[in-house]
């Protein structure tokens, strides 16, 4: 498969920043923990990715960056199939990955985190005065060091990291996860302001009171397949059921 991927502005057309998987399958070793999965997120779109443990949804994000090798399939970004690309590749052409551990650099500042990783999209990128009217927090903490910073504050660096660099899909790895209430509901903030400004956000997420609140779509993941798509809608009217179902 090509290693060409797509670049993409604010400017170009409106398929620049579609992402589509088709029929990713993936392998840890012999065994099979995902299976012909199909999904697409169009531009300004929040989708997230439900299910119980194991259910394949982070290996799914990994897939989509280019983390997790052991695959079949395609996964396109702007019409460009990403083949092998490498993540930083896929970092390059707009892709942003947020980790569940945030992956913040303990030793460095705030700002430091913020300024080091590398612009890839002049066009898209946040300025860091942006960052800070947005995130006031890390504005006041930008001389601290990661390590002395809440699991909420990490939360918010690393999602403004990707934004600095110009990203125009963020893949979000469990956000609101260990945090509390007054954080989630900020996190839950800043999500729809990335979508109002025409990022899309691909979102695993367990909460499924908290995903109801950002997401337009959502794929019910089981044991490595799509099980349902279903509109917001019809997913908050499933609550309870999708609840029980989650074991929460």
């Amino acid at each position: 498969m090509s290693d060409h991927v797509a670049q993409g502005s604010p400017n170009a057309k409106g398929s620049q920043h579609v992402l589509e998987v088709a029929g990713l399958s993936a392998w840890y070793g012999e065994a099979k923990v995902l299976s012909d999965v199909d999904l697409r997120v169009e531009p300004g779109e929040v989708v997230t990715l439900v299910g119980r443990n194991g259910a394949g949804k982070t290996t799914l994000l990994r897939s989509v960056m280019g983390l997790h090798r052991h695959v079949e399939g395609t996964v396109s970004w702007g019409g460009s199939d990403l083949g092998r690309s490498s993540p930083d590749k896929r970092a390059r052409a707009g892709l942003g990955w947020v980790p569940d551990d945030r992956g913040i650099y303990a030793t460095l500042t705030v700002a430091e985190n913020l300024t080091l990783p590398p612009v890839t999209s002049k066009a898209d990128a946040w300025s860091l005065e942006q960052v800070y009217e947005q995130f006031p927090v890390l504005h006041e903490r930008r001389d601290f060091p990661g390590t002395k910073l809440s699991g909420g504050e990490q939360q918010m660096l690393a999602i403004a990291r990707v934004l600095r660099m110009g990203s125009r899909l963020l893949l979000l790895d469990e956000p609101s996860e260990g945090l509390a209430p007054v954080i989630v509901q900020r996190i839950g903030e800043i999500i729809r302001q990335i979508k109002a400004q025409g990022v899309s956000v691909l979102l695993v997420e367990q909460n499924v009171t908290f995903a109801s609140t950002v997401a337009d779509r959502h794929y019910l993941l089981a044991q490595g397949r799509v099980v349902e798509s279903l509109d917001n809608d019809s997913f908050q009217s499933r609550t309870t059921e999708l609840l029980e179902y989650l074991g929460m």
